[in-house]
């Protein structure tokens, strides 16, 4: 008998955003954000610390038996939305998500308490782009060493361990100074992508490669959905908040009717992402359609996230064009996250497959 989905938020998991949003003001502030990608540093690891050491929250998803918090998909889903209203640049989606769940398929205990610790930080090297159960690249088991070239791997810079799929089947763990991490120009400078190249490079074998990997890309394309309604409902109250303020012909620009349509428009498309995300994030809690419920939520959100952005970018007018303002970093994470994990496009055509619709 099936349950209708949960999708109201608990009590704990308000208060867990209220934490988590207050924790990000002090650390994760628009200036700040900015002026990191700008360095040589993108990844604020001060953030990672406090958020992964001081609040637990790199651990969520892992058994409390196993070193972790033992909570849900649903918390994590709070935990990214607040990442995504602050374009926060962490590695949680690719370490304490995507990274954790491959482990947790492998039933590799040690490493995934030093992973829920936040004490080392895993990456799982499959492109950013691949869908669940899409077709991703491996890389040469010969003589018990890995040899081979992965490209467009998030956040490779800041792991301290890579997880490699190869040819023989296997996942490996590779510690990253055994390997190059040479960073590629990416669009989303909040995300760093990077090329690892492997020489002769000693892994440790922890399990399947194809469940692992596909258990990690469905959290990971989940989970994302909630990243994206944070970015779309930032940039929603932001605009609304710009439109109050500023005046043209002596009145509030937002009184305009034209301009009451274009927000309440997008609103509708937020409320109705936000009821997308909430489903796939308690499908992948119960375990029931949640293949489906990815699915849905992906096909939907992109192009909500890269609307609302788009909008935010419009009505701030000459201001939203500036690097001071920070709307430039939600475009870009919104026109990355479009395509990480699989396009809207490949998600409708799963859909269509997983209910038996036939594909135009």
């Amino acid at each position: 008998m099936s349950t209708q989905p949960d999708l109201l938020y608990s009590e704990e998991e308000e208060a867990l955003r209220a934490a988590v949003r207050d924790l990000l003001a002090d650390h994760c502030d628009a200036p700040g954000v900015i002026a990191r990608t700008e360095s040589d540093a993108p990844h604020d690891l001060a953030a990672w610390k406090a958020l992964a050491d001081g609040m637990g929250l790199a651990g969520l998803l892992v058994p409390e038996a196993k070193g972790g918090q033992g909570a849900t998909h649903r918390e994590v889903a709070v935990v990214l939305e607040e990442l995504g209203r602050a374009v926060a640049p962490v590695p949680y989606l690719t370490s304490a998500v995507v990274a954790t769940e491959a482990l947790l398929a492998c039933e590799a205990d040690e490493l995934l308490a030093e992973l829920a610790s936040g004490r080392r930080i895993g990456a799982l090297a499959v492109a950013l782009n691949v869908a669940p159960g899409g077709a991703y690249k491996v890389v040469r088991h010969e003589g018990g060493a890995l040899h081979g070239e992965l490209t467009a791997i998030a956040d490779a810079v800041a792991a301290d361990v890579l997880l490699i799929p190869a040819d023989d089947g296997g996942l490996y763990a590779v510690e990253a100074s055994a390997v190059t991490v040479t960073p590629q120009i990416s669009f989303d400078l909040t995300r760093p992508l990077a090329t690892v190249t492997l020489d002769a490079a000693p892994g440790r074998l922890l399990g399947d490669a194809e469940a692992a990997v596909h258990r990690a890309l469905r959290a990971g394309a989940g989970l994302l959905a909630s990243e994206q309604l944070g970015l779309a409902d930032w940039t929603l109250t932001e605009t609304v908040r710009y439109l109050k303020e500023r005046k043209q012909f002596n009145r509030p620009v937002g009184g305009f009717q034209a301009l009451k349509h274009r927000l309440a428009q997008l609103w509708l498309e937020v409320v109705n992402l936000r009821a997308a995300a909430r489903n796939a994030a308690d499908a992948l809690t119960t375990g029931e359609d949640a293949d489906v419920a990815v699915a849905v939520a992906q096909a939907y959100a992109a192009s909500v996230a890269v609307h609302a952005a788009e909008e935010a970018l419009q009505l701030h007018a000459g201001i939203g064009m500036t690097w001071e303002h920070p709307i430039h970093l939600y475009l870009k994470r919104a026109k990355s996250d479009s395509i990480a994990y699989g396009t809207a496009g490949t998600h409708r055509a799963r859909l269509a497959e997983l209910v038996d619709l036939q594909a135009p």
